[in-house]
């Protein structure tokens, strides 16, 4: 069952579960995972917790009528709850954390995405996060949007580790490391402790396939349906190989010898969504060293059960990758395009999902809140 998850990780590829729930984490599942599917670290997101804790079910239900009773606004109420869960789960993980020296058994939290375009609020919302949760193996989750990327640097100066997501196209990646190398620099120049500072850059999977896709179904030609389901593989190991670039540079080679921890990159969305695919296409074929693969249960399950590990798969394969997409071009889609749409949809689907989460929480707070006598 765990032979693949093994192979994994032998492979380099960090293992970190794309999901958090209070039935996980007081079932001892959590922990299990840990055990027994190498599992080290875990991520959530709007959407996750929308999931979670919608209906008041599954452990919420306590917290949430003393949160009624003390009278707090649904946005505070919101916070108590999902901090709690993150806290928890920091605590289940942190012997992966200690043992890794900080590079695993970390948990990560997200910024209101309805702060997505302001950089200010972000960097406060991202400081209030870590103050609230106060676990050392936290992950805050910030937004690779265009005001997203001087709050990377200014959480990153301030000694916060950071989790950067929703990045689509490989030039935002480019400037997700230049924001991540610019907040070592300044940490560095506050007398902080640049060693003791981790992030990840969230490489979002399965999406770039599911519009791309879409839009060469509606082309229709032979050409087009032999480049069916390539082109998310191939912008991932782009971005890997600009991922060696920038660890090869003069620039990080200066922070590393103080101790700087490079800013791995995370293959996320890594569930399929097209069930022509194979359901490990995003485990098995993104396989690289210095690489955390974030997956649903689902995918984790089906990886443990039939995956099949063999060796490097990104290395060596950059020229296809890079053919993949000049493809794409000549057949009229618009990579800058669809980059651009993947983004402003996945900002505006974890708002979405905040809101829901928003009215679903009032709803149980008025529901639970005692009657005047």
């Amino acid at each position: 069952m765990t032979d693949a998850l093994q192979r994994l990780s032998e492979e380099g590829v960090a293992i970190w579960l794309d999901d958090l729930s209070r039935e996980r984490i007081t079932s001892g599942n959590l922990a299990e995972l840990l055990d027994q599917q190498y599992v080290v670290g875990v991520t959530t997101n709007p959407s996750i917790f929308q999931k979670a804790i919608s209906g008041g079910g599954d452990g919420y239900e306590q917290q949430l009528a003393d949160l009624a009773s003390r009278g707090v606004t649904v946005d505070e109420a919101i916070r108590m709850i999902t901090t709690a869960d993150v806290r928890d789960a920091a605590d289940i993980l942190r012997p992966v954390f200690d043992a890794t020296g900080g590079r695993d058994g970390r948990v990560s939290i997200e910024v209101d995405p309805r702060l997505a375009h302001k950089t200010g609020p972000t960097v406060a919302e991202a400081k209030q996060l870590s103050w609230l949760v106060d676990r050392p193996n936290t992950l805050i989750k910030i937004p690779a949007t265009k005001a997203g990327l001087p709050a990377i640097t200014e959480v990153i100066s301030k000694g916060i580790s950071v989790n950067v997501t929703l990045i689509f196209s490989l030039e935002r990646y480019r400037e997700v490391m230049d924001a991540y190398l610019a907040g070592l620099e300044k940490a560095d120049a506050r007398g902080l402790d640049v060693s003791t500072i981790h992030s990840v850059a969230s490489f979002f999977v399965s999406r770039v396939d599911t519009e791309i896709d879409k839009r060469l179904d509606a082309l229709g030609t032979t050409e087009a349906k032999a480049l069916k389901g390539k082109a998310a593989l191939a912008n991932a190991r782009l971005a890997y190989q600009a991922y060696e670039e920038f660890i090869a540079s003069d620039r990080w080679e200066a922070l590393a010898a103080k101790g700087a921890n490079p800013q791995r990159p995370l293959w996320a969305s890594t569930g399929v969504k097209d069930p022509a695919y194979p359901d490990t296409l995003y485990v098995t074929e993104l396989v690289a060293p210095g690489t955390v693969n974030t997956m649903p249960e689902a995918t984790l399950e089906a990886t443990g059960d039939h995956g099949e590990i063999t060796g490097d798969t990104v290395r060596g394969r950059y020229d296809q990758a890079r053919a993949d997409l000049d493809a794409l071009a000549e057949l009229g889609i618009s990579y800058d395009e669809v980059v651009q749409l993947l983004e402003e949809e996945g900002v505006d689907k974890f708002e979405v999902s905040w809101n829901d989460l928003l009215e679903s929480t009032k709803a149980e707070l008025g529901r639970l809140t005692p009657k005047e006598a």
